[in-house]
């Protein structure tokens, strides 16, 4: 899951969470379900007792993290890794495989975490360590944020002196592009994946800027990438509709859309990734 779908998702929890008083909360007695939330606390009773009874008050997204703020200063954090997702349910609702952590309110539904991966996160903390989380503090710029501009993008694109694709991956550089929207940011810049990060013009780093903003809204207006393992749903339930919409990723030998030459592949860092040969230099 990455930046995209994280908005998608932080937006309709606000719609649907905010005000609603916890009732009760379990973590299954999984060794998978203990991963999510062991490096932040010692036991499963620990993680509960810090939700139940409480409100949500506010929804906040940092990079791929969701910040889901309580009425008592503290902040449920969740990051979803390769896998996670949640699920908005009620009693009718048959438990899904690999729901780790069930939140039930007061007043009727459930709020599932469901990661088959195990590689998410789950943890409490307060306002006043949020700061001191670790996790956090390395979370790259967002695309999303005012504060990203294309004078800072082209200041850290200069300083790091790296392949585009590979930069464009990490999530300390930037925040939830991922493998899939680094394809297509590259695209609609109209550049290379192995282009040197230090070696563009003002011009393409302004068309790489536009770029990034343009596919992170357009996945968002869509609701998400869901390709085929349907990794991600969204908080229903229900596939994102932004795969059509891609113009390269996943898009082997098929006509490139602005010049019909065949979409073209290489691996990158154990992933695959899409470009178009003609459109791209």
């Amino acid at each position: 899951m990455e930046l995209p779908e994280v908005e998608v998702l932080r937006r309709d929890l606000e719609k649907s969470v905010l005000g609603k008083k916890i009732d009760s909360v379990e973590v299954k007695p999984q060794k998978n379900a203990m991963r999510l939330i062991s490096k932040h606390h010692r036991t499963r009773k620990d993680f509960e007792k810090r939700l139940e009874g409480r409100r949500f008050t506010g929804v906040e997204r940092r990079g791929k993290y969701l910040l889901l703020r309580l009425d008592d200063d503290a902040v449920l954090v969740l990051h979803f890794g390769m896998s996670g997702r949640l699920f908005k349910g009620t009693k009718r609702h048959e438990l899904q495989p690999h729901t780790h952590i069930m939140i039930e309110f007061a007043k009727g539904g459930d709020l599932r975490l469901i990661d088959p991966r195990a590689m998410g996160k789950a943890f409490v903390t307060t306002e006043e360590e949020l700061p001191k989380v670790r996790e956090l503090a390395k979370v790259g710029m967002d695309p999303l944020e005012h504060g990203f501009t294309w004078p800072e993008l082209a200041e850290k694109l200069a300083a790091r002196k790296m392949k585009l694709k590979q930069l464009l991956m990490d999530q300390e550089f930037v925040s939830g592009l991922g493998n899939i929207y680094s394809d297509e940011s590259l695209f609609g810049a109209g550049l290379r994946y192995d282009r040197k990060s230090d070696e563009l013009s003002a011009q393409e780093v302004r068309r790489l800027y536009r770029a990034i903003q343009e596919v992170v809204s357009d996945a968002i207006r869509y609701r998400g990438s869901t390709l085929e393992d349907r990794a991600y749903l969204d908080l229903q339930g229900k596939p994102g509709e932004n795969l059509g919409e891609l113009k390269v990723y996943g898009r082997k030998g098929e006509p490139c859309r602005r010049c019909r030459s065949p979409i073209e592949s290489v691996r990158i860092s154990n992933r695959t990734s899409y470009f178009c040969p003609v459109c791209q230099t």
